[in-house]
């Protein structure tokens, strides 16, 4: 009872904090960046799980969404096959035990705001035979596996990045089911599992995977020891599984993807709680090979995070600003090149899933925006493209996480709350 009473009365005081928050937005290479602001608890607000009913999320004029599959076990991310077909991950992952009682509460406030039902550990695959835009094929290709989330189709096998390892699966066109049990490829950290996802791509050329392994705490409050080979993205050689560091320093590489005819990589990167409700924001970059982007010393280049002890001067130095400023708290999970098939207002730049805050009193993300490019970089404001998803009540019908974009001029947006697969096109 003693317990109870003391964590009804802490959340009421992290809710009723910092009602006069600046929530300002912060969009683009040079993000307005506040003092941070330190306290007993930060803010906690998350939007309950509301129903879709009658209702769909909006999109641009001249674009119409539907969903492609309902009833999904948390889809996280996407990939499409060379016949068209879409690939599913489901599952929920990480067991990071709690450290102090604000875990505690920060834990019950992300719980709040999740779908009821059980990560399904596994694969679905989705087939639209005749290509009319309806998904009749909705069958499971493979189970049993450890949370998976990140995915990448190299020469003809599927990779799939679970919280724990990296499995292949042969492939041959057309199948609906994995023919056999997944081939170990590595072992990726997972130990404790703070940040469980394993975001992947592939290069250009299909000799390496990229896999973004996020860090064990907010701000090492698990000691350095635990950060070993985290917060950082991965280079895995395809044909023989040995790994290298490509870029550290990423607090939380959520999605990685490819810039097409550069063969660059580019990361959208989950950045630091606790200093404020517009501190720290998460951000879109291109990765350098070799590259430190601050974490666990400084945020935004060489702002000095003092928490982080002991600091190291030489890495701050060094650290690298990233290219282009999603907004605080935005938890952008996907990212996806875009294609002239989407439109001329939509063809240069990418598209980012953002799954929505938990840590700030007046919610921010719960959409998909598209960030325009201009001469391979990122080049003025981000323009909503799925949004709706947040409803007048302060609750929400879903949380977007991965996207992909389909050559033939569709976008198909992850929803782990709703459970659905969303199909956006050109009417």
């Amino acid at each position: 009872m003693i317990r109870s009473t003391l964590l009804i009365g802490t959340l009421a005081i992290a809710l009723a904090a910092s009602n006069a928050e600046a929530q300002q937005q912060q969009y683009g290479p040079n993000p307005n960046l506040p003092e941070p602001e330190r306290g007993l608890l930060p803010s906690m607000k998350i939007p309950r799980p509301a129903n879709w009913g009658n209702e769909l999320p909006k999109v641009p004029q001249g674009y119409k969404i539907q969903p492609i599959a309902t009833d999904l076990k948390i889809p996280r991310q996407t990939l499409l096959l060379p016949n068209g077909d879409i690939l599913v991950a489901e599952g929920s992952g990480g067991y990071a035990p709690t450290l102090r009682p604000k875990d505690m509460i920060a834990g019950y406030i992300k719980s709040l705001g999740k779908s009821s039902v059980k990560g399904g550990n596994r694969l679905t695959l989705l087939r639209d035979a005749d290509g009319d835009g309806t998904y009749e094929l909705q069958g499971v290709f493979a189970d049993n596996l450890n949370a998976p989330y990140g995915l990448a189709f190299v020469n003809g096998a599927i990779y799939v990045a679970n919280q724990d390892e990296l499995v292949r699966f042969d492939y041959r066109d057309g199948d609906t089911k994995a023919s056999a049990p997944p081939m170990k490829v590595t072992d990726l950290p997972a130990v404790i599992n703070h940040h469980w996802t394993k975001a992947m791509t592939a290069s250009a050329d299909g000799r390496f995977l990229y896999v973004g392994i996020g860090s064990n705490s907010n701000i090492t409050e698990r000691g350095m020891d635990a950060e070993e080979d985290r917060a950082m993205i991965w280079q895995i050689d395809v044909q023989t599984g040995t790994h290298k560091p490509y870029a550290t320093g990423l607090r939380n590489p959520t999605a990685l993807t490819i810039q097409p005819g550069t063969g660059q990589l580019w990361a959208v990167v989950n950045e630091r709680d606790e200093i404020g409700p517009d501190l720290v924001p998460d951000y879109l970059t291109s990765v350098k090979e070799g590259g430190f982007y601050g974490w666990p010393y400084s945020y935004w280049g060489q702002n000095v995070d003092p928490r982080a002890q002991p600091q190291d001067p030489e890495k701050v130095a060094a650290a690298i600003r990233p290219d282009y400023a999603l907004g605080s708290h935005v938890a952008a999970l996907g990212v996806a090149f875009s294609t002239p098939e989407m439109g001329p207002n939509f063809t240069d730049g990418v598209f980012v899933g953002m799954h929505g805050s938990w840590n700030r009193s007046a919610p921010v993300g719960y959409k998909v925006v598209f960030v325009p490019f201009r001469d391979g970089k990122p080049a003025g404001d981000p323009i909503d493209f799925v949004s709706g998803f947040l409803v007048d009540d302060g609750n929400t019908r879903g949380r977007p996480v991965g996207v992909t974009v389909d050559p033939r001029g569709a976008l198909i947006v992850a929803d782990d709350l709703s459970n659905t697969i969303w199909r956006i096109t050109k009417n």
